[in-house]
């Protein structure tokens, strides 16, 4: 087989959506889909393994995906949550590394904006935000704070007349080594409660220096930074970013992307596992005869619905204002789950060929392992959901 990615279009359910769910979209939705499917099969799939090969961003993506203008579909533009999850599943589909990139600065990053700040910040910040002028980032984790981090948070705050000082540090800021915003979570030393700042990345006392030797999302700029002594003007403080609680109603949200995007990765894996399997020939059949094979195409498929279908269910509960954090929680431990199963059964019908990135699978299986653990490990997620459950928490 050539390392020319094979050309599946002709064959049945050739787009992957084996039990229609795209149809469940209004019809303006599903021609907004497939505006950005025809821009991603343009711009994206075709630099993807090599700017992840090189481990680096492209940069003069951006003010493209400015043009498309594919930030807040929700918020902004009023289209539907199903609708902006079956979008970040298709930028997923196409490359993990740019729907990473889009999750921080939109879901993660502008999502902190939307929920926190004040009419007057958001009036003063936004426009920019929304067209990709500026670019955020998210610092919430610490080196030495992951899933513990809602109370343990080690950055602090400390007011100083009309500003505040940040000092501290954050570990994996995806966007961070050349995001011109970031929103910093710190403990505020007077009260000991977690609030959030708008941080100008120009600032003295802050720097952030990429993280090196990934195996995963390698496209996406991952950072630490490093908080000394940054004076933060009081404006900058988001207004109603005051506790911990308050960080949650952003990543709530969040989390349904992430799962979305194990919905996304799971498609690109039997996407390409399908094509290599129609065509590689060995004992003088394709792959795609022999009975083995078939049985791992279909488990592929059938975890790739099985998750579309919680997200779809969820996301309409989520529309009609009645989606819960434990039922987020439970989307996405499952979807991460049959995920990782999905990436590695295409690995499989590749064999050899699916440890190179030539073929495009490597790279779907390794940027799983991101995916599988950021926005909440699956450990953590199942916590949350046993908690709801059960009324126990075994959260120690």
């Amino acid at each position: 087989m050539s390392n020319t990615a094979f050309d599946a279009t002709n064959l049945p359910y050739a787009d992957g959506d084996f039990y229609a769910f795209e149809q469940l979209l209004t019809g303006k939705e599903q021609d907004r889909l497939a505006e950005v499917r025809e821009f991603l099969a343009r711009e994206v799939k075709p630099i993807a393994v090599d700017c992840w090969n090189r481990g680096e961003f492209p940069m003069d993506l951006i003010p493209k995906l400015g043009e498309l203008d594919l930030v807040s579909p929700v918020r902004r533009q009023g289209y539907s949550n199903l609708f902006a999850g079956m979008l970040h599943a298709e930028v997923t589909r196409a490359d993990a590394s740019i729907a990473t990139f889009m999750g921080v600065h939109d879901g993660l990053f502008a999502g902190s904006i939307e929920a926190l700040a004040s009419q007057e910040q958001k009036d003063a910040w936004l426009p920019d935000i929304y067209s990709l002028k500026k670019i955020g980032a998210f610092g919430l984790t610490e080196p030495l704070g992951g899933s513990d981090v809602a109370g343990g948070t080690r950055t602090t705050a400390r007011r100083d007349g009309d500003t505040w000082i940040l000092d501290g540090a954050k570990r994996w800021i995806g966007n961070a080594t050349f995001s011109d915003w970031v929103v910093i979570y710190a403990k505020d030393v007077a009260d000991n409660q977690v609030k959030a700042f708008l941080v100008d990345t120009t600032l003295p006392g802050y720097s952030a220096s990429k993280i090196e030797n990934k195996i995963s999302l390698r496209t996406v700029q991952n950072a630490d930074i490093t908080l000394d002594n940054v004076v933060v003007p009081d404006f900058f403080k988001l207004a109603n970013g005051n506790s911990f609680r308050d960080t949650n109603k952003v990543l709530k949200v969040t989390r349904l992307a992430v799962a979305w995007q194990a919905v996304g990765l799971q498609m690109a894996a039997f996407d390409v596992a399908r094509s290599y399997a129609v065509e590689r020939q060995q004992f003088g059949r394709p792959l795609a005869a022999f009975q083995l094979v078939q049985n791992q195409l279909v488990q592929i498929l059938g975890n790739t619905v099985a998750s579309m279908g919680m997200m779809v269910r969820l996301a309409q509960l989520e529309d009609a204002g009645v989606a819960k954090d434990e039922q987020s929680a439970l989307a996405k431990a499952f979807t991460t789950a049959r995920m990782r199963e999905s990436v590695a059964l295409g690995r499989s019908i590749l064999g050899g060929n699916g440890i190179v990135t030539d073929y495009g699978m490597a790279k779907i299986f390794s940027d799983a392992e991101a995916i599988y653990s950021y926005e909440g490990t699956h450990e953590i997620n199942t916590l949350v959901t046993g908690r709801a459950i059960t009324g126990v928490s075994a959260i120690v």
